[in-house]
């Protein structure tokens, strides 16, 4: 697990559920997008935007969530966007 990924990851849900009390909760690997943060698709899209701006385009997110289906995006956890983040960002360093 990337610990500079998790922490990246964590600084942009702060920052779109900034309206929300996401202060006080501890986002780890294992934090759900749902049940632990609450984000609505609203809050999916601002997320989105943000990963694309700071991976400069090299993390698709929407073909992330398309890839599921409604089960695996309800029970999405940070973990698993991280894991999908590193993967887009091994496969575009140039050998």
């Amino acid at each position: 697990m990337n610990d500079n990924v998790l922490g990246e990851i964590a600084e942009m849900l702060r920052e779109v559920l900034d309206e929300y009390v996401v202060d006080d909760v501890e986002i780890t690997v294992d934090t759900k997008f749902y049940d632990d943060l609450e984000m609505e698709s609203i809050d999916l899209v601002a997320l989105a935007g943000l990963l694309e701006e700071r991976y400069s385009g090299r993390v698709n997110f929407a073909e992330f969530i398309a890839d599921l289906d409604l089960d695996e995006i309800i029970t999405l956890t940070v973990g698993q966007l991280v894991d999908y983040v590193d993967r887009s960002m091994q496969s575009v360093k140039v050998v």
